[in-house]
Protein backbone atom coordinates (compact mmCIF):
# COMPACT_ATOMS: atom_id res chain seq x y z
CA UNK A 1 0.00 0.00 0.00
CA UNK A 2 0.82 3.57 -0.77
CA UNK A 3 -0.32 6.37 0.69
CA UNK A 4 -0.33 9.30 -2.35
CA UNK A 5 -0.71 12.91 -0.69
CA UNK A 6 -2.55 15.50 -2.38
CA UNK A 7 0.39 18.00 -2.41
CA UNK A 8 2.30 15.64 -4.52
CA UNK A 9 -0.67 15.13 -6.97
CA UNK A 10 1.31 15.94 -10.72
CA UNK A 11 -0.34 18.70 -12.65
CA UNK A 12 -0.20 18.84 -16.28
CA UNK A 13 -2.17 20.66 -18.90
CA UNK A 14 -4.60 18.55 -20.87
CA UNK A 15 -3.99 17.07 -23.90
CA UNK A 16 -6.25 19.28 -26.05
CA UNK A 17 -4.54 22.03 -23.87
CA UNK A 18 -8.03 23.27 -22.83
CA UNK A 19 -7.23 23.40 -19.13
CA UNK A 20 -5.60 21.23 -15.97
CA UNK A 21 -5.26 17.39 -14.99
CA UNK A 22 -4.25 16.16 -11.26
CA UNK A 23 -2.78 13.35 -11.92
CA UNK A 24 -2.98 11.00 -8.85
CA UNK A 25 -1.72 7.90 -10.36
CA UNK A 26 -0.65 6.21 -13.12
CA UNK A 27 0.39 3.22 -14.78
CA UNK A 28 3.21 3.02 -15.39
CA UNK A 29 4.44 5.31 -13.63
CA UNK A 30 5.88 8.49 -15.14
CA UNK A 31 3.54 7.10 -18.37
CA UNK A 32 2.95 9.87 -20.77
CA UNK A 33 -1.05 10.37 -22.23
CA UNK A 34 -0.12 8.07 -25.00
CA UNK A 35 1.71 5.40 -23.42
CA UNK A 36 -0.59 4.84 -19.75
CA UNK A 37 -2.55 1.38 -19.24
CA UNK A 38 -4.40 3.47 -16.41
CA UNK A 39 -4.78 6.38 -14.97
CA UNK A 40 -6.76 8.37 -12.28
CA UNK A 41 -6.85 11.83 -12.42
CA UNK A 42 -8.72 14.96 -11.48
CA UNK A 43 -9.66 18.11 -13.47
CA UNK A 44 -11.56 21.04 -13.72
CA UNK A 45 -13.67 22.10 -16.46
CA UNK A 46 -14.31 26.14 -16.61
CA UNK A 47 -15.59 26.23 -20.14
CA UNK A 48 -17.88 24.28 -22.12
CA UNK A 49 -15.90 22.33 -25.35
CA UNK A 50 -14.47 18.74 -26.59
CA UNK A 51 -12.83 16.35 -24.25
CA UNK A 52 -9.46 15.08 -24.98
CA UNK A 53 -9.51 11.62 -27.54
CA UNK A 54 -7.32 8.49 -26.09
CA UNK A 55 -7.71 5.84 -28.55
CA UNK A 56 -8.00 2.54 -26.97
CA UNK A 57 -9.20 4.02 -23.77
CA UNK A 58 -12.66 3.49 -21.75
CA UNK A 59 -13.18 6.21 -19.23
CA UNK A 60 -14.94 6.44 -16.48
CA UNK A 61 -16.35 10.37 -14.90
CA UNK A 62 -17.63 11.52 -11.76
CA UNK A 63 -18.62 15.08 -10.43
CA UNK A 64 -16.63 15.81 -7.14
CA UNK A 65 -17.66 19.42 -7.03
CA UNK A 66 -19.72 22.08 -8.93
CA UNK A 67 -23.24 22.60 -10.39
CA UNK A 68 -22.84 19.94 -13.08
CA UNK A 69 -22.06 19.37 -16.80
CA UNK A 70 -24.01 18.01 -19.31
CA UNK A 71 -21.97 15.42 -21.44
CA UNK A 72 -22.96 15.06 -25.41
CA UNK A 73 -21.48 11.80 -26.03
CA UNK A 74 -21.55 10.85 -29.69
CA UNK A 75 -24.12 7.80 -30.07
CA UNK A 76 -25.82 8.68 -27.20
CA UNK A 77 -28.65 11.23 -25.53
CA UNK A 78 -27.15 14.17 -23.55
CA UNK A 79 -26.32 13.51 -20.40
CA UNK A 80 -26.55 15.88 -17.10
CA UNK A 81 -23.83 15.12 -14.17
CA UNK A 82 -23.88 16.11 -10.64
CA UNK A 83 -22.55 15.59 -7.68
CA UNK A 84 -25.32 13.04 -6.58
CA UNK A 85 -25.08 11.00 -10.84
CA UNK A 86 -23.48 7.89 -10.39
CA UNK A 87 -20.29 7.43 -12.21
CA UNK A 88 -20.63 7.37 -16.23
CA UNK A 89 -18.45 4.99 -18.20
CA UNK A 90 -18.05 5.77 -21.89
CA UNK A 91 -15.32 4.64 -24.44
CA UNK A 92 -12.47 8.27 -24.77
CA UNK A 93 -12.31 7.50 -28.03
CA UNK A 94 -14.94 8.99 -29.17
CA UNK A 95 -16.30 12.48 -29.24
CA UNK A 96 -17.57 13.82 -26.25
CA UNK A 97 -18.37 17.57 -25.24
CA UNK A 98 -18.52 18.86 -22.46
CA UNK A 99 -21.48 22.10 -21.36
CA UNK A 100 -21.74 23.42 -18.03
CA UNK A 101 -24.97 24.17 -16.16
CA UNK A 102 -23.54 27.10 -13.66
CA UNK A 103 -19.63 27.37 -13.48
CA UNK A 104 -16.97 25.51 -13.02
CA UNK A 105 -17.15 21.83 -12.11
CA UNK A 106 -14.43 19.34 -10.79
CA UNK A 107 -14.11 15.68 -11.88
CA UNK A 108 -12.80 12.27 -11.19
CA UNK A 109 -11.86 10.39 -14.33
CA UNK A 110 -10.52 6.97 -14.49
CA UNK A 111 -8.63 5.77 -17.38
CA UNK A 112 -7.86 2.09 -18.54
CA UNK A 113 -6.30 0.73 -21.92
CA UNK A 114 -9.35 -1.09 -23.44
CA UNK A 115 -6.80 -4.08 -24.79
CA UNK A 116 -6.32 -5.55 -21.70
CA UNK A 117 -7.59 -3.87 -18.82
CA UNK A 118 -10.87 -3.10 -17.35
CA UNK A 119 -12.31 -0.53 -14.33
CA UNK A 120 -15.01 0.12 -12.06
CA UNK A 121 -15.59 3.54 -9.80
CA UNK A 122 -17.71 3.47 -7.02
CA UNK A 123 -18.72 5.65 -4.25
CA UNK A 124 -18.05 5.57 -0.91
CA UNK A 125 -20.20 7.62 2.06
CA UNK A 126 -18.56 6.63 5.26
CA UNK A 127 -19.63 7.88 8.42
CA UNK A 128 -18.28 5.29 11.02
CA UNK A 129 -16.61 1.97 10.20
CA UNK A 130 -16.25 0.11 7.40
CA UNK A 131 -14.55 -2.80 6.53
CA UNK A 132 -14.91 -3.74 2.39
CA UNK A 133 -13.24 -7.03 0.40
CA UNK A 134 -10.90 -5.03 -2.43
CA UNK A 135 -12.98 -6.17 -5.74
CA UNK A 136 -9.32 -5.76 -7.83
CA UNK A 137 -5.59 -6.82 -7.83
CA UNK A 138 -4.86 -2.80 -8.34
CA UNK A 139 -7.28 -0.38 -6.07
CA UNK A 140 -6.99 3.69 -4.92
CA UNK A 141 -9.26 4.66 -2.59
CA UNK A 142 -9.29 8.33 -2.80
CA UNK A 143 -10.77 10.41 0.24
CA UNK A 144 -12.69 13.21 -1.94
CA UNK A 145 -13.60 15.34 1.29
CA UNK A 146 -13.58 14.38 4.89
CA UNK A 147 -10.87 12.15 6.82
CA UNK A 148 -10.38 8.71 7.53
CA UNK A 149 -8.12 6.02 8.98
CA UNK A 150 -6.98 2.45 7.04
CA UNK A 151 -6.05 -0.96 8.13
CA UNK A 152 -5.17 -3.50 5.99
CA UNK A 153 -3.48 -7.13 8.07
CA UNK A 154 -0.45 -4.74 10.16
CA UNK A 155 -0.07 -1.82 7.59
CA UNK A 156 -2.06 1.46 8.76
CA UNK A 157 -2.50 5.12 8.34
CA UNK A 158 -4.65 8.03 7.73
CA UNK A 159 -5.80 10.01 4.31
CA UNK A 160 -7.05 13.59 4.66
CA UNK A 161 -9.08 15.45 1.93
CA UNK A 162 -7.57 14.57 -1.92
CA UNK A 163 -5.14 12.12 -0.41
CA UNK A 164 -5.42 8.70 -2.16
CA UNK A 165 -4.29 5.52 -0.93
CA UNK A 166 -3.10 2.91 -3.87
CA UNK A 167 -2.66 -0.90 -3.10
CA UNK A 168 -1.44 -3.12 -5.31
CA UNK A 169 -1.81 -7.00 -5.23
CA UNK A 170 -4.76 -6.26 -3.65
CA UNK A 171 -7.69 -8.69 -5.15
CA UNK A 172 -9.52 -10.57 -2.03
CA UNK A 173 -7.93 -8.25 0.81
CA UNK A 174 -9.94 -7.23 3.24
CA UNK A 175 -9.49 -2.98 4.35
CA UNK A 176 -10.85 -1.42 7.50
CA UNK A 177 -11.74 2.23 6.81
CA UNK A 178 -13.12 4.65 9.56
CA UNK A 179 -13.99 8.06 9.86
CA UNK A 180 -16.34 10.47 8.32
CA UNK A 181 -15.70 10.96 4.75
CA UNK A 182 -16.61 11.01 1.14
CA UNK A 183 -14.67 8.61 -0.98
CA UNK A 184 -14.28 6.96 -4.17
CA UNK A 185 -12.72 3.76 -4.86
CA UNK A 186 -11.17 3.18 -8.59
CA UNK A 187 -10.80 -0.84 -8.94
CA UNK A 188 -8.74 -2.07 -12.18
CA UNK A 189 -8.07 -5.69 -13.34
CA UNK A 190 -7.47 -7.58 -16.10
CA UNK A 191 -10.28 -7.70 -18.77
Amino acid sequence: MRILRAGDHKRMPWKNGGGETVEIAVSPEDAGLAGFDWRVSMATVAADGPFSIFPGIDRTLVILDGNGMVLEIEGRAPVLLTTASDPLAFPADIPVTAKLQDGAITDLNVMTRREGLVHKLSRIELDGSSSMVLPAPTCLLLCHSGALSFRRGDETGALAASDALLIENAAAAELKIDGNAKCYLASIAAG
